[in-house]
């Protein structure tokens, strides 16, 4: 996992602890809500990269954190149409670059 990866993975974890602590729910309790082990909440909130990206936002939207700057599952909705939309727009086929020198110049 990359260094920028590894932060993001602990700031989450960070979040998803102090969301549990403000609610006053204890690590299986929050498990329950989210239908997960107390061992991926436990996971999670030390910053393991290991667990499933599933898990992690279901986690994450059980202990009430706001995903993608979306306040609610609608917001959320209407995000996920829009980037569909756009990454349907997207070619079907990309073409490699040709190699630049350093100064951006083809060789």
């Amino acid at each position: 996992m990359s260094r920028a990866a590894a932060d993001a993975v602990t700031i989450l974890g960070i979040h998803v602890r102090s969301a549990r602590h403000d609610q006053h729910w204890t690590v299986a309790q929050l498990a329950a809500r989210a239908g997960v082990s107390p061992r991926t909440v436990t996971a999670i909130e030390s910053g393991s990269g290991s667990t499933s990206i599933g898990n992690v936002f279901t986690v994450a939207v059980a202990a009430g954190i706001t995903l993608f700057a979306a306040d609610n599952q609608r917001s959320l909705a209407i995000m996920r149409g829009l980037e569909q939309g756009r990454v349907a727009l997207l070619p079907s086929r990309i073409r490699p670059r040709a190699d630049l020198g350093d100064d951006g110049l083809d060789f």
